[in-house]
């Protein structure tokens, strides 16, 4: 077999050396620079809660009609992540379970179910997410150890319209959300065979 040219032996052997070296600073230094983070904008109408929250009290059931949801980001045409429900969408949402009638449900509510296809609702969603994990890098990529944290805002709206008049409106969410997880694994890159494995092997 003919040996390869001393230089290519030359490149191979310093490229080991540096992939060692990055081993061992990883594994000694943490390196958490190198883990990711992710940054998720969902609507980009409002940059915070207390923008979403000031459009949406501007909106007044019986006064404001679905044109006027545009100038203040709820347009259901070009807004992401608006989802268009139809009555009977609505029956299932405010009616979950059988014990529940329509005289349960809050006039406005019950007037627009009744109007069938001139009632339709719209549900928006809006929010930002920060994802970053930090710690030691060579833990992390390697599976033993995942630490990392999670912030941001959610903001959602269930808006009724009945004959393009804006008659029943809700909100929920979350103002402000920060939280973190540590999960340790033992097994490191084999923890997920050992995950794996109980359900194949039979």
């Amino acid at each position: 077999m003919q040996r390869p040219p001393a230089g290519l032996l030359h490149l191979r052997q310093r490229l080991r050396s540096t992939s060692l070296a990055l081993l061992v600073s990883l594994s000694a230094g943490g390196c958490s620079f190198l883990l990711p983070e992710s940054k998720e904008s969902v609507n980009a109408a409002w940059s915070n809660f207390d923008d979403a929250m000031a459009a949406y009290d501007r909106i007044q059931p019986g006064v404001t009609v679905v044109a006027d949801l545009g100038s203040l980001g709820f347009d259901p045409r070009r807004t992401v992540n608006t989802t268009v429900l139809t009555y009977v969408d609505l029956i299932q949402h405010f009616l979950p379970n059988p014990s529940l009638s329509l005289d349960d449900l809050d006039p406005a509510v019950r007037r627009c179910v009744q109007a069938r296809d001139a009632c339709r609702g719209y549900r928006m969603q809006a929010g930002e997410t920060h994802k970053e994990r930090h710690g030691n890098a060579f833990l992390d990529v390697f599976n033993f150890r995942r630490r990392g944290s999670e912030t941001g805002w959610e903001f959602s709206a269930l808006l009724l319209a009945q004959d393009d008049l804006i008659t029943y409106k809700l909100w929920n969410g979350r103002p402000n959300f920060d939280g973190t997880f540590d999960r340790r694994n033992p097994l490191g890159p084999l923890q997920s065979l050992d995950e794996v494995l109980p359900s194949v092997v039979r």
